[in-house]
């Protein structure tokens, strides 16, 4: 993602990540201010923020689902190419 201060939408911490997450667990798509519950769960975001980065979420989850983003190639300890 973009790196932007970490009071922008661009760059989130680990912990502003994982607030996220479980906010998305409880506020589904049913419920009203659903963006402004996350927003305030997160904390430091606003509403249009948590949106974008759900958003980008989203695209990320079709690529990978489409095989559009490689597998990693983890090396195992001791061996070399």
């Amino acid at each position: 993602m973009a790196s932007m201060s970490s009071r922008g939408s661009g760059s989130w911490t680990a912990k502003e990540n994982k607030a996220f997450e479980k906010a998305l667990a409880v506020f589904d798509r049913d419920t009203p201010d659903r963006w402004h519950n996350v927003a305030k769960a997160v904390g430091g975001k606003t509403a249009e923020e948590v949106k974008r980065h759900y958003e980008i979420l989203v695209e990320d989850v079709k690529h990978i689902e489409q095989g559009q983003v490689p597998f990693p190639n983890y090396r195992t300890a001791g061996k070399a190419k």
